[in-house]
């Protein structure tokens, strides 16, 4: 007889359909046995024998879902299937243990929090005890870190019960998660909050030596760090005490590096730095260089500052100064475009270096009576003065938008309760160092951004490129930043300004702020992998793609997004899945609709011009800057790289990152090639962007 219903986990009983059963057993066959070319045979196969032995058992019974699983896995079994049926049996676990989170979390109704969201919470986030036992689940992680940050505001006279059930609500309903080391260290041991440092290095090896030694202590907090490195001394030159000859700036990150592969971030997540060297500098074409040999330096990212001395000098077929920073005296003078163009073309080969705009940066430094900015963190997203740091935090602007338009009185209010947050981990964090301490509480500088880019204009059914979306960009960030300076105002009036208000560009504005800044983008990277969305403000890298999760095991991961509209419009299967999954794009396949490859747009779909403007867009209304990194494809052209450099230049980005899909030898995103691989394949902690040396 055959099985017309089926009863859902809620009591609800809805119609039976059989290739619901296929599509699961095609997955987990997908995952486990990738190399396969019977998959769906075997999908198909072990579906059907389900479905019979279903109809013998449930004659006059409707079945559950349960049982249905449970049947599932014992065929697989009987069918010699054991390892299959064993992925199986621990993704269902994992997806009931999901549940019951969600529960009580509150997490509706989409993204979901996933399997491999619960798996990166567990393997870096949750606290456990000295055998490496967790000690706690994700909701008492959110409610340690909340009542943290509440804290603070016994300090300000304020009743920190009503912030803490503020704090805990935006980050349990993962509409807002600050930066990892926040995560992590809040109520545990380490203290240290904070994501962004910059730190300073003078002319002298006690000053080298001293911030490897700090860098090292910041790294084992979970914190990533930048550094300008134009003060020292060019190869070949003099050096006094000694008799001796310099060896350059390059030689010296090269300690920097072996520091961090040693202390790899306190196991918590990589090292990451980034090396920033001026143009001017005499040592500039090896810095440039220097990654050609792949195993180069690989725990930097790497910036070459530009002025527009020298952008001017390019545009004009001019010559440039190579400057010595010790004597101050020119070298030789250069041909700027030949420069220019050597950054290019190694960009092209290496995905470095990414190019800082300096001057750009310094016109909109809130303190310039303070100090000039020569550096930023490792995804240049933060530009700060020597010897400081910043604390980062992501709104989901996916969770902001309902029934097809943002909700711009909920966005309002989440701002508020996260500059709030923010301003409070300044002091609550235990800083590194005495010096940044100084320096951070002076400027009191956040970073208040957004995740979850991709999905918000999937479900307002825009295109990613489109002149709708750029100008949807602008309202958004322009919305958060003006929200987030009243914010800052409002904090004021009740705790003070920061220390250097007087000195700041504010005073012409406000009679007080809060805080130097309070806008930055980020790439999100780990925490948009826990909110389940895309990161920061980048396109969806992939529609349907398979996961390298932690502890080795594979997931085959879709959109949940394209999933839901692929079943309401009627072109849903697990084969289309599949065939998605070969390079994570639709626009090659047949069968679906055009309005739906417009919206679904991968980074790579995408033409490197609206890369290029999506990021100024955002950058238009942001204090600090923007990390967006311009993907290209394999078959990328120097001369696409060129245009994107001098498009983010003419239109004012901070600075440019691109990335030439196949230019690293270690990627964190594979497109699938047989017979290695058959699939788009992501590493666990992958969420798009940022594809060099990324903190998360």
């Amino acid at each position: 007889m055959a099985i017309n219903y089926i009863e859902k986990r809620d009591g609800e009983v809805v119609g039976f359909k059989p290739e619901k059963i296929t599509h699961a057993i095609l997955k987990a066959v997908l995952a486990i046995d990738i190399k396969s070319v019977s998959a769906k045979a075997i999908a198909k196969e072990i579906s059907e024998q389900v479905v019979s032995n279903l109809e013998k058992r449930f004659i006059e019974k409707i079945p559950n879902v349960e049982d249905v699983q449970d049947e599932i896995i014992e065929t697989l079994k009987k069918r010699g299937y054991k390892k299959i049926a064993s992925a199986y049996a621990a993704y269902r676990k994992e997806k009931a243990q999901l549940r019951e989170l969600k529960e009580k979390l509150g997490i509706e109704p989409e993204p979901k929090l996933t399997v491999n969201a619960l798996e990166v919470l567990k393997s870096r986030y949750l606290l456990k005890d000295g055998e490496g036992n967790i000690i706690e689940t994700p909701e008492q992680m959110f409610r340690r870190v909340a009542r943290v940050i509440a804290a603070v505001d016994k300090k300000y006279d304020q009743d920190p019960k009503k912030a803490e059930d503020a704090f805990y609500e935006i980050m349990s309903r993962l509409e807002f998660l600050p930066n990892s080391p926040t995560l992590f260290n809040a109520g545990a041991p380490l203290r240290q909050l904070s994501a962004c440092f910059v730190l300073t290095i003078e002319d002298s090896l006690e000053s080298i030596f001293t911030a490897v030694k700090h860098t090292a202590l910041i790294e084992q907090t979970g914190g990533g760090v930048g550094f300008d490195f134009s003060r020292l001394r060019p190869r070949g030159d003099v050096v006094r005490s000694t008799a001796g000859v310099a060896s350059g700036p390059v030689s010296f990150m090269r300690v920097f590096d072996t520091a961090t592969d040693v202390i790899k971030a306190g196991g918590k997540r990589r090292g990451a730095m980034m090396a920033v060297l001026r143009v001017d500098h005499p040592d500039i074409i090896e810095f440039i260089e220097v990654k050609n040999k792949p195993d180069e330096l690989t725990n930097f990212n790497l910036s070459v500052a530009v002025t527009d001395e020298f952008m001017d000098a390019v545009k004009n077929n001019k010559t440039y100064p190579l400057i010595n920073p010790r004597t101050k005296k020119t070298v030789v003078r250069l041909n700027a475009g030949n420069i220019w163009n050597l950054m290019i073309e190694t960009a092209w080969k290496t995905g470095d270096p990414g190019v800082l705009f300096i001057d750009e940066i310094n016109k909109h430094n809130p303190t310039p009576a303070i100090g000039k900015i020569t550096g930023t963190n490792p995804c240049g997203e933060v530009p700060l003065l020597p010897d400081e740091s910043c604390n980062l935090g992501s709104i989901n602007i996916s969770k902001m938008v309902e029934k097809n338009e943002i909700n711009w009185q909920k966005l309002k209010q989440t701002i508020r309760i996260a500059v709030h947050f923010l301003d409070n981990v300044i002091d609550a964090n235990r800083y590194p160092l005495k010096q940044i301490e100084k320096m951070t509480k002076a400027n009191r500088k956040i970073g208040l951004g957004i995740m979850g880019w991709a999905e918000c204009l999937i479900k307002l059914r825009i295109p990613y490129d489109s002149e709708k979306a750029i100008k949807l960009a602008e309202e958004v960030i322009s919305f958060i930043t003006k929200t987030a300076r009243d914010a800052s105002v409002e904090l004021a009036k009740k705790r003070g300004s920061f220390p250097n208000f007087k000195k700041s560009i504010w005073t012409k504005k406000y009679g007080a702020i809060r805080n130097a800044t309070l806008t930055t983008l980020a790439p999100t990277g780990s925490i948009s992998i826990i909110a389940g969305c895309s990161s920061g403000i980048e396109p969806l890298f992939a529609v349907s793609f398979m996961r390298q999760v932690l502890e080795g095991t594979r997931l085959f991961e879709v959109n949940p997004l394209f999933e839901r509209i692929a079943k309401e419009r009627g072109f849903y299967s697990a084969e289309l899945l599949e065939q998605i999954a070969r390079t994570g794009s639709l626009q090659d396949i047949e069968g679906i609709p055009a309005d739906v490859k417009k919206i679904f747009k991968t980074a790579l779909d995408i033409k490197p011009k609206w890369h290029v403007r999506m990021q100024a867009a955002f950058q238009k209304y942001t204090d600090n800057a923007v990390s967006k990194t311009i993907n290209l494809p394999q078959n990328a052209t120097v001369a696409d790289i060129r245009e994107a450099y001098e498009l983010a230049y003419d239109l004012k980005c901070k600075g440019i990152t691109v990335y030439r899909y196949g230019s690293k030898p270690q990627q964190v995103l594979y497109i699938g090639k047989p017979p290695k691989e058959r699939y788009i394949t992501a590493v666990a902690e992958y969420a798009g962007g940022c594809p060099g040396i990324c903190p998360h």
